[in-house]
């Protein structure tokens, strides 16, 4: 079954706490935690005292999505916090060097990459990280919609795990929701990353059980 993780960028952050209680009693099986510098992305988000306090009360896996211009420099202020420190290909000259970091950790790595990026520009690093994280939408900002050619991109990591027999997760965020959750699902993602479509709803057990594609 298709895991399902909670990125927090659109909780209340009034009720942080409430909010993350409430997502992990729907069920979720990750949190999912954007932390933006406002130069890798456009937008400014948060940091590590967020990411300490999520920790404090987390009962699931915590992965660190750092959106932010290398990597590298920060990746160890965030490991004791985190499971999984996810990275973009795109932000550092040195991805080999924040996997190094990560796993002498014995934390979890992965790898994002943005809408335009190509999938094979990971290639070299697909034995040594544990997730990959396509982006369906241009990172920086939550409640954007799905772009349709993501679905070929999971598909082609999907390909590209088969012919290297690495056994790394791929992940999905952007715009996903349950109006699309079972195309995604399909074209090969293990687990999905919503935010604004499980925080904006009135029923987060209901939208976590709709996102899985459980009808009942």
């Amino acid at each position: 079954m298709v895991k399902i993780s909670a990125s927090i960028l659109d909780c209340n952050f009034l009720h942080l706490e409430e909010e993350v209680c409430a997502v992990l009693n729907a069920g979720i099986d990750a949190l999912h935690l954007d932390i933006m510098d406002g130069h890798f992305v456009p937008n400014l988000s948060f940091g590590l005292p967020i990411v300490r306090a999520v920790h404090k009360i987390s009962s699931v896996p915590i992965y660190s999505h750092l959106m932010v211009t290398n990597p590298e420099t920060l990746i160890e202020k965030f490991l004791p916090y985190s499971d999984y420190i996810i990275f973009h290909i795109e932000a550092t000259d040195k991805p080999e060097f924040c996997i190094d970091i990560i796993t002498a950790a014995n934390k979890k790595a992965g790898v994002s990459l943005n809408p335009n990026t190509p999938i094979e520009k990971i290639s070299f690093l697909l034995d040594r990280i544990d997730d990959v994280l396509i982006m369906s939408v241009f990172p920086g900002l939550g409640g954007q919609k799905f772009i349709p050619e993501s679905l070929n991109r999971i598909k082609r990591v999907r390909e590209l795990r088969t012919e290297t027999r690495t056994n790394f997760t791929v992940s999905v965020d952007g715009g996903i929701c349950p109006a699309n959750c079972q195309a995604v699902i399909e074209a090969g993602a293990d687990m999905l990353i919503a935010g604004s479509a499980i925080f904006k709803s009135n029923d987060y057990t209901q939208t976590v059980r709709q996102l899985r594609c459980l009808k009942y």
